[in-house]
């Protein structure tokens, strides 16, 4: 069997550099690689519905911002499959069977969920009728893990690209798989993470210094912000606090602005914007020592980001005249995700033995067996 890419991102919202740089921007580049047999790219609406069931407008909305985000940053339907989570029934039926093979007590152990259950504000010890605090965790939300299990082996996706933070998913994933085939029979393909290899990417901080660009923090730079939105968030960037005067040494760890020229800047655009340093390793050596400002590095940094979404900028716009064919797209990917989620929901049935009406053999059998104990 070949090599399946299985990822995506769920539209609550435009997408962001922090989903550029953890994800999107390598899977344009598997993609045009040419080493993949077959590429899924999933927007999750079900999957945001979890924590988004009282707005259930705001994802609907969103499906087509984050398809356009897609179509814009290089994907290509002729290559990939995008398709709508939702639309895809069979996912549910997989994550079904799946939640017999998972504990309470390993979901309440797993990192991710418990982070996304703090960075949301649900209470674990909210009571019915408590309107104190925001609502008990949904056990949509509280199963997410297993949800992404089974979007991942519907498709038998060898390789999951996405950022550090989504690595105790995968790994529940890859329990999950075991404890079926262990159970049921080899029928599932364990997936391989594939993490960003710039370090730095693999959690991209917002602008305002914490540890995550969020959505619901509100301190992200959007891939379809304008040239001015752009420049007022990184001239709002958090810096080094104690770098008050040019002439102060600064830190760089911790520096959102170098932070981000570490993800983004390449040798060639010193050459570029900024040719009296030769790479970003003597740009931060002369900002440790002194003598060099805030404003200088955030012009930098301004420039490489406009030199990369503009092209992404310009490529939304000339999809956006054509809505009627985003939603085509769509609904022949989803068709065919359908189609292959059918095939593995087909095999997970037989290995279960849950497949009655197939069974031609099985129904043999029970006529035979019955038949002669009526003879006797």
């Amino acid at each position: 069997m070949g090599k399946i890419i299985l990822t995506g991102d769920r539209p609550t919202g435009r997408l962001h550099l922090g989903h550029f740089v953890g994800s999107l921007r390598r899977r344009v580049e598997l993609q045009n690689s040419g080493e993949f047999e077959k590429i899924f790219i999933m927007i999750a609406d079900a999957q945001a519905l979890t924590d988004n069931a009282d707005n259930p407008e705001k994802v609907r909305q969103n499906v087509i911002e984050v398809a356009l985000d897609y179509l814009s940053c290089g994907i290509n339907p002729a290559i990939s499959t995008i398709f709508i989570q939702s639309q895809v029934a069979e996912l549910t039926e997989l994550a079904f069977y799946y939640m017999n093979l998972v504990t309470v007590q390993r979901l309440q152990r797993n990192p991710t969920v418990k982070a996304e259950i703090q960075l949301r504000g649900f209470s674990e010890s909210a009571t019915e009728g408590d309107t104190t605090q925001r609502q008990g965790i949904p056990v949509g939300f509280f199963t997410y893990p297993i949800s992404q299990a089974s979007d991942i082996t519907a498709f038998r996706a060898t390789t999951v690209p996405v950022g550090a933070d989504q690595e105790p998913m995968i790994e529940q994933t890859r329990e999950i798989v075991h404890k079926f085939n262990a159970t049921y029979g080899e029928t599932l393909v364990t997936p391989e993470i594939l993490l960003p290899t710039n370090a730095v990417c693999m959690r991209l901080p917002g602008t305002d210094g914490k540890a995550k660009m969020s959505k619901s923090l509100g301190n992200c730079i959007y891939l379809s912000d304008t040239a001015k939105e752009v420049k007022q968030k990184v001239m709002g960037m958090y810096t080094d606090p104690n770098h008050l005067r040019i002439e102060d040494p600064g830190q760089v760890e911790g520096n959102c602005v170098f932070t981000y020229l570490d993800a983004f800047c390449r040798e060639e655009h010193f050459a570029k914007y900024l040719p009296e340093y030769a790479n970003l390793d003597e740009m931060k050596e002369h900002y440790r020592r002194g003598g060099l400002g805030d404003v200088k590095c955030k012009k930098l940094l301004i420039a490489v980001l406009e030199e990369m979404l503009e092209p992404i900028r310009a490529r939304r716009h000339e999809w956006e005249q054509r809505i009627e064919e985003v939603y085509r797209i769509l609904e022949e990917g989803t068709a065919a995700a359908r189609a292959e989620a059918a095939k593995t929901l087909n095999d997970v049935r037989n290995a279960m033995r849950i497949n009655y009406f197939a069974d031609r053999e099985l129904i043999a059998e029970q006529a035979q067996r019955y038949r002669e104990a009526n003879a006797n």
